[in-house]
């Protein structure tokens, strides 16, 4: 590829800035976005043109390049896009300013960094490791040339799947006359010379030969040599850190001498167990103190084990087990690491995707049938991960059909009821949520929540995820006093057979304290709002980001008690703390930043909120693209304060283009398309053009019925609006008989839920 040359109409490559053995990485500019991107051009087919060998190398680049962009974590280089240009592979990720721990090294004539730097490094990796593991996905050739330390210290794993891509077609080099399959020697794991199975203790091996070379200065076997490099991993000792450098903590060499074991099985159990290793290198606080206060002797004078569900718990920003972007439809994020647990959301548009299923495979199925041969299940499961990756994406509709196509597999191989035929049924459920068909999801849930109670006992924690769903969608279909005795139910489950204090407990609580809301017990909500905050503050952390997620719904409570001023704060709190946590790039950062300009906008600040929303259409617009949800989000607020402003033309504009591209992008009765719809009426009726704003009132109120139902409290409320406009255009008697409906549908609604 030449200098300046285009690629794929969009990325226009200007310098080379490394080579490796697959292909070079360029600095380019995204002439779509006007960004800069890196370029990773890999042209693995060399002098090789067999069509049939390229097909196959094309869809295992695909997968791979799939599987890299779906994995969203402070930690890991960020994918933008792939594809083919000219018969070159290629992949564009984020430009990181920084340098990699090679060069670090290089840069300081290979003396070992400082021990603060070292640990930050382990845990912040151990972090990025724990989010990819739990999905299912190795590295295979960690190394410091792979780990790059940003300027501002955030340090980020680079080139997942690349590995793995050149190990499977054959690519990587081999030993003269071993017949051995070649990484980077230096970082090889015992059982990856050995060409036996590699998993998620290999990653950990070549993370502690990474650690090792960073704290030492040099790697474990510092041999010219690659034969003996290799015996050296599978043979021999490596000697102890301390005799290189005795400065450094007795703590920080046991983890690293942990990590070289020869056996995978000696190695910590997984990077989960290796942050909370580092955490308490790092003097961990709140959480910690928690669990300490937990084993102290009790009255019989022995010390009391802690609840399991303690292990991992970190002081706040890096609890071992939360997975930043890995987040529930309650907003919330997963800290078992398994299956998400849904609710109600703190705001429109803020609900990403479930995170990891149980592995296909590992329990046996229902009836006690054979096990099939793991090489179809391994194929499913590697759809199923491509499915949850499209939902990271915001790439519903797809993900949906991937999940069906996976259940309907997972159903004729391993049994309608087995545990990953219903997890692949659960994804299709939330799917059918976020893709706008509550009553369709509801319906679905309900399928795998009875499903479990048989398969799996009603107080099972999958079984209670698909029966929390259920009172998501309530929620969502106007039925929040159904969804109520859901929660509770629920709640009395989760309290009985983990505790109060659980973080699946406290989850629930979370989502029943917003339900409380919309049943208008705004008070009710309020405190308990407020004591779920205090309590994952105590657990978890201030600044854990969960306990971020109740302080957002204290905020949200507090607007809707019309306290903003109150609600203002708490939100700028909320936004500052999730930058210095997750990152000024964060979605659940810009989530937070969002509501700052609604508070704004709601204490009649609407040109400070104007000037918020257009920062943040351009902070969307550089992070997830100009067409995402939530970039559209943001610009539908652009439109509301134009219109607050009086500048109604122009708000006109604002929203008749965002609801023109909402429904391209998420189809015309979605939620979002109608909100923008409606915001075009009332731009029409502030214009006085009232014909047209009651075309458009008309068409909301007609898709909601249709989707939602005819008493569904925001389908009467588009009703209502529809009933104002004819009494705006004369027609008194119609507008009537639309109040006199709306009024009777309202009672039946209150009356079925009483």
């Amino acid at each position: 590829m030449g200098e300046s040359r285009l690629i794929h109409g969009r990325y226009r490559l200007t310098d080379r800035i490394g080579r490796g053995g697959m292909g070079e990485v360029w600095r380019a500019r995204d002439e779509s976005l006007g960004r800069q991107v890196a370029v990773k051009c890999l042209d693995p087919l060399g002098s090789q043109r067999d069509p049939a060998f390229g097909r196959v190398l094309r869809e295992r680049f695909r997968r791979e390049a799939r599987v890299a962009a779906s994995l969203q974590h402070r930690g890991i280089t960020v994918v933008h896009d792939f594809g083919e240009s000219e018969g070159v592979l290629y992949l564009v990720m984020e430009l990181l300013r920084g340098r990699d721990l090679s060069r670090l090294l290089e840069d300081n004539k290979h003396h070992p960094l400082p021990v603060g730097e070292v640990v930050e490094v382990a845990a912040q990796v151990a972090a990025a490791l724990a989010h990819t593991h739990d999905q299912g996905i190795v590295h295979r050739d960690l190394k410091p040339a792979n780990i790059v330390r940003l300027d501002d210290g955030t340090v980020k794993i680079c080139d997942f799947g690349i590995a793995r891509l050149g190990h499977d077609i054959g690519l990587t080099s081999r030993l003269t006359g071993t017949g051995v399959a070649m990484g980077t020697p230096h970082y090889m794991s015992p059982e990856q010379i050995a060409g036996g199975e590699v998993d998620r203790r290999s990653d950990l091996y070549s993370f502690g030969c990474v650690l090792y070379e960073i704290a030492t200065g040099a790697p474990p076997f510092d041999l010219d040599d690659a034969w003996a490099i290799l015996v050296g991993h599978r043979d021999t000792p490596p000697r102890p850190p301390r005799r290189h450098r005795a400065e450094l903590p007795e703590r920080l060499e046991g983890i690293i001498l942990d990590l070289l074991a020869k056996e995978p099985d000696d190695r910590p159990a997984s990077a989960v167990e290796l942050a909370e290793r580092v955490e308490e290198l790092r003097s961990a606080r709140v959480a910690v103190a928690t669990v300490r206060r937990a084993v102290e002797p009790g009255p019989a004078g022995r010390a009391e084990r802690p609840p399991s569900w303690t292990r991992g718990i970190g002081p706040g920003p890096r609890a071992a087990r939360f997975t930043p972007g890995e987040r529930s439809p309650s907003g919330e994020r997963s800290v078992s690491g398994k299956l998400p647990l849904g609710g109600e959301p703190s705001f429109p548009g803020e609900q990403p995707t479930l995170g990891e299923q149980p592995t296909p495979g590992e329990s046996p199925a229902p009836g006690g049938g054979p096990t099939p041969s793991p090489s179809p299940l391994a194929v499913l499961a590697e759809r199923h991960h491509a499915g949850l990756g499209l939902g990271r994406l915001g790439r519903w509709a797809e993900a949906g059909e991937a999940h069906r196509a996976v259940a309907a597999e997972r159903e004729r191989i391993l049994g309608p009821e087995h545990p990953d035929t219903l997890a692949s049924r659960y994804e299709v459920a939330f799917t059918l949520s976020r893709t706008g068909r509550p009553a369709d999801a509801l319906r679905a849930y309900k399928t795998v929540a009875e499903a479990r109670i048989r398969v799996l006992g009603p107080d099972h924690p999958d079984t209670l995820a698909a029966r929390q769903e259920m009172g998501y969608v309530l929620a969502r279909l106007g039925r929040p006093v159904d969804a109520h005795r859901v929660y509770l139910s629920v709640l009395d489950a989760r309290e009985r057979t983990m505790g109060p204090d659980h973080p699946d407990t406290l989850r629930c609580r979370h989502n029943l304290a917003f339900n409380l809301s919309r049943l208008g017990r705004l008070e009710d909500a309020y405190g308990m709002a407020c004591e779920v905050a205090d309590t994952r503050a105590r657990v978890l952390g201030p600044e854990h980001p969960d306990t971020l997620v109740t302080r957002y719904e204290v905020a949200y409570v507090l607007g809707r008690l019309g306290r903003w001023k109150e609600a203002l704060q708490a939100y700028r709190e909320v936004a500052v703390a999730r930058a210095r946590v997750l990152g000024p790039d964060h979605a659940d950062t810009l989530a937070a930043r969002h509501e700052v300009g609604v508070g704004l906008g709601r204490l009649g600040r609407a040109g400070q909120a104007l000037d918020l929303y257009r920062r943040l259409v351009g902070d969307r617009t550089r992070v997830h693209g100009p067409a995402h949800p939530e970039t559209l989000r943001a610009r539908h607020g652009v439109g509301v304060n134009l219109g607050r402003l009086d500048r109604w033309a122009d708000a006109l504009a604002e929203s008749r283009e965002v609801a023109a591209l909402r429904e391209r992008i998420l189809g015309a009765d979605h939620p979002d398309t109608l909100v923008s719809r409606r915001e075009v009426a009332v731009a029409l009726g502030w214009l006085d053009s009232w014909a047209e704003a009651l075309t458009e009132y008309r068409r909301v109120a007609d898709a909601r019925e249709r989707v939602l139902g005819a008493d569904h409290p925001d389908a009467l409320a588009a009703r209502e609006d529809e009933a104002h406009c004819l009494e705006r255009l004369g027609h008194a008697r119609e507008a009537a008989e639309l109040h006199r409906r709306a009024a009777a549908l309202r009672g039946q609604g209150l009356a079925g839920g009483a």
